[in-house]
C-alpha cells in the first residue's frame, strides 16, 4: 500500500509535470522563470543600493549641517565625489550659483531673477533623482501583475490537453482526471509564487521612494536658503569692500 502511494506521488509530482509538459507549457515556464530571476535580482540590488545610499546620505548631511559657509560646503563636496542624492543636489546648487554669478544682471533678469534661477536648478536635480528612483520598478510591477495571468494561461492550456487525452482514452474516472488537472494547477501556483514577492517589493520600494524624495525636498529648502543667503552675504561683502 505504501509502495503504491509512493509510486502514485511520483507519477503525479512536479517532476512528472515538467517531463510531460508540451512546448507551450515550456514557453510559459520560461517566461515565469525569467520574470522571477529579474524580480529577485532587482529586489536584492535595489535593497543594497538603497541601504548604501542612505548610509552615505546620513554621513553627508552631518557634514552639511556642520558647514558654516558656502566655502566649507564646497570643500566638503570636493573631499569626495558626490555619492548620494543629497550631495548631488548640493553640487547642483553650487554649480548653479557659480553660473548665476557669471551671467550678469541682465541675463539673470531674463531668467526670472536669481531666486527663480536657483529654484529651477534645484528642482531639476530633484526631478532627476525622482526619475532615477523609478529604475527597475516597471519590471517589478509587470512581474507582479502579469505573472498570475501567465500562470493561469498555462493552467488553462494544460487542463485542455489533459481533458483531450482523457476523452481519447475513454477513462473519465476521478483518479484519471484529478492527476492531470492537479498538475495543470501547478502553473497557477508558479505564477503566484513569482507575483507575490514582486508585488510586496514594488510597494516597499514605492514607499521608500516617497519618503526619500520628501526628505530630499526638505533638504532642497535648506540648501536654497543656504545658497541664497551665502550669495547675498558675498555680494554685500564685495560691495562694502568696493565702497571702502
Amino acid at each position: 500500500m505504501a509502495q503504491a502511494a509512493v509510486a502514485a506521488s511520483q507519477q503525479l509530482g512536479f517532476a512528472n509535470f515538467i517531463a510531460n509538459v508540451d512546448t507551450v507549457g515550456k514557453v510559459v515556464l520560461f517566461f515565469l522563470l525569467v520574470l522571477s530571476i529579474a524580480s529577485w535580482y532587482l529586489i536584492f540590488t535595489k535593497m543594497f543600493s538603497n541601504w548604501l545610499e542612505a548610509k552615505r546620505a546620513k554621513a553627508f548631511l552631518a557634514k552639511f549641517r556642520d558647514a558654516d559657509s558656502l566655502e566649507q560646503l564646497n570643500h566638503v563636496l570636493k573631499e569626495g565625489k558626490p555619492d548620494n542624492a543629497f550631495a548631488n543636489l548640493a553640487a547642483e546648487g553650487l554649480a548653479a550659483l557659480r553660473s548665476a554669478s557669471g551671467f550678469g544682471n541682465q541675463k539673470l533678469l531674463a531668467a526670472g531673477g536669481f531666486s527663480e534661477f536657483m529654484t529651477r536648478a534645484i528642482r531639476n536635480g530633484i526631478d532627476q533623482e525622482s526619475a532615477r528612483c523609478e529604475n527597475g520598478l516597471t519590471v517589478l510591477a509587470s512581474a507582479g501583475s502579469a505573472s498570475p495571468y501567465i500562470g493561469l494561461f498555462g493552467t488553462v492550456w494544460a487542463i485542455y490537453h489533459a481533458l483531450v487525452n482523457i476523452g481519447l482514452s475513454g477513462q473519465g474516472t476521478l483518479d484519471k482526471v484529478a492527476g492531470p488537472v492537479g498538475e495543470a494547477l501547478i502553473m497557477t501556483a508558479i505564477g503566484l509564487a513569482v507575483a507575490i514577492p514582486a508585488v510586496f517589493a514594488y510597494n516597499a520600494f514605492n514607499r521608500r521612494n516617497r519618503m526619500w524624495l520628501a526628505k530630499l525636498d526638505a533638504f532642497a529648502h535648506d540648501l536654497f536658503v543656504r545658497v541664497t543667503a551665502g550669495a547675498v552675504g558675498a555680494n554685500q561683502t564685495s560691495a562694502t569692500g568696493h565702497t571702502s
